[in-house]
């Protein structure tokens, strides 16, 4: 993929939660793709016949692209010229298709190796690297950053399932746990966030220094890609990935913790929440005598997302309350100044990431 010197951003809006979107494409309502980097398409029914002379754009009202680079990017997704086939048994429903995802996936167990790394202010994060690549793989193979979700790591299913796909191509793969996730070591009294970007930083430096030869590339799930984006706008054109796929980003996390609190959502937030109840108490021993404005009272028993958030992170990282913690660290505010291709997909029905936090108009310059 060549480096973009402009706009580089590339959006597909589909049904199907993005989770599954690395693995079957699957679902009957809408995909969303967003490509950043000045490729802008928007295919929906209302501009449908200004679009549709255009043959690179697929014909099918179950796909919507909006971005900057279709014309350099779109003809190398071959499978966005199809109509986008809904998988029967569960796509009648959003929450259906997410938690069918997550229960009836199985576990591809992939060998790794881990690789502790020491960040500048003494923290902690894990690589866990494919085992037998550095034998099996050209030393210039691509490399490709994998960065779960929120409380996510190397254990996840859905991150074997996609790096198993990446191996089958040649690519030099590489999972990036945050401090604390999958098992990582916490070696201060600090986690990670949605708006830190230091420990992506690092690693990206560390990856390129180890193989100066390899175009490096990643992908981020959820709170992952938030960072990922993030992190991306900031870098800019100094940028030193090559590319970079965004899933089922929130986007806008204000709209998202809204969203969280409605209805069937609630299990999301609650399962979240325990997830990193689980990762607190593993290390609450860092944080006793801490003091200031922290809660850990709130954190350690926090039910929802936004609980853990108040009581813990949004003062971890200098935030004066959670909301202000939500809107600085949404990754809408950032996606204007990514200067790398980035694909980012979308469900159009994700209870998580709601599709009214898409920066859309960002996207199309």
């Amino acid at each position: 993929m060549a480096r973009a010197t402009s706009s580089s951003r590339f959006v597909v809006i589909s049904p199907l939660h993005p989770f599954n979107l690395s693995f079957k494409r699957k679902s009957n309502n809408r995909l969303q793709i967003l490509f950043h980097s000045s490729l802008h398409v928007s295919k929906n029914i209302s501009n449908s016949n200004t679009m549709s002379n255009n043959p690179l754009i697929p014909n099918s009202s179950s796909i919507e692209i909006i971005g900057g680079a279709c014309d350099s990017y779109l003809p190398v997704f071959k499978s966005l010229n199809r109509p986008y086939n809904p998988y029967p048994l569960v796509c009648w429903n959003r929450h259906v298709e997410t938690i069918f995802a997550s229960f009836f996936r199985s576990l591809p167990g992939v060998k790794f190796r881990r690789e502790c790394l020491r960040t500048p202010d003494n923290g902690t994060v894990s690589l866990d690297w494919v085992s037998g690549d550095d034998l099996e793989l050209p030393a210039d193979s691509p490399l490709l950053i994998l960065l779960p979700g929120l409380t996510g790591g190397s254990n996840d299913t859905y991150v074997q399932h996609f790096l198993g796909r990446a191996r089958k191509n040649k690519w030099r793969v590489v999972v990036f746990n945050g401090r604390g996730c999958a098992n990582s070591p916490v070696t201060t009294p600090q986690f990670y966030s949605a708006s830190f970007t230091e420990d992506l930083r690092e690693v990206v430096n560390h990856v390129k220094t180890r193989y100066p030869s390899s175009n490096l590339y990643a992908v981020g799930w959820s709170l992952g890609a938030n960072i990922l984006v993030r992190y991306m706008g900031e870098e800019s054109q100094r940028c030193s990935l090559s590319g970079a796929v965004s899933l089922c980003n929130p986007f806008n996390l204000v709209l998202a913790d809204e969203d969280f609190h409605k209805g069937f959502n609630n299990i999301y937030d609650q399962s979240l929440a325990r997830g990193l109840r689980k990762i607190f108490k593993k290390h609450a021993l860092l944080f006793e005598g801490i003091g200031g404005d922290y809660n850990i009272q709130l954190a350690a028993n926090a039910k929802t997302v936004r609980d853990f958030d108040e009581g813990l992170t949004s003062v971890s990282f200098g935030f004066k309350s959670v909301d202000e913690y939500y809107f600085n660290s949404s990754s809408s505010n950032s996606i204007k100044h990514v200067h790398r291709p980035l694909l980012c997909i979308q469900a159009a029905n994700d209870p998580i990431a709601p599709a009214r936090g898409i920066p859309r108009d960002d996207i199309k310059v």
